[in-house]
């Protein structure tokens, strides 16, 4: 009897360690798989429009055709820093990591930003002949000051990018 709780006991302990590691969430991280390799967006790109929507507003703000820029380099890792210079004050940097979540057997593009560690928005996304990328996201993928009070807001993005 002495050896049946034991054993019980263990078989309990060995099953709550298994359940305690699974999570609801069947995400997977991967570099590779998706529409293209995240290594094929290696080098500098710079931005040909560059769209900020706001989610509180109807406001918006293309920084390019207001006479800015935004440069993307991207290592073969899939970190990048991101330079936005809109034209009506001083530039700044955004980086992360770019990668593929893999969710229920399909591949999202996503960025973990590095303002956001424990969290990444998905995107969609386009590399067309490797010299032109695209890439867009909903509602809360993105921030932008759009009253230029030092308080960014909340903004859905659009970027198009040509290879340097």
């Amino acid at each position: 009897m002495k050896n049946s709780i034991k054993t019980l006991l263990f078989f309990t302990v060995v099953i709550s360690l298994v359940a305690a590691s699974c999570t609801s969430d069947d995400s997977e991280l991967v570099k590779e798989g998706g529409p293209f390799k995240i290594n094929e967006l290696a080098g500098n790109w710079e931005a040909t429009s560059a769209i900020f929507n706001s989610d509180n507003d109807n406001e918006s703000v293309d920084i390019i055709a207001d006479g800015g820029s935004l440069s993307l380099t991207v290592q073969s890792t899939g970190s990048f820093t991101m330079t936005i210079n809109p034209v009506d004050r001083q530039a700044y940097t955004e980086s992360g990591e770019m990668f593929w979540e893999l969710y229920e057997g399909e591949y999202y593009f996503a960025i973990a930003w590095d303002s956001y560690p424990n969290d990444w928005s998905s995107y969609g996304a386009t590399l067309n002949n490797g010299s032109d990328f695209f890439m867009n996201g909903g509602p809360s993928t993105g921030e932008y000051d759009f009253n230029n009070d030092g308080d960014a807001q909340s903004a859905g993005i659009g970027f198009a990018f040509v290879k340097l």
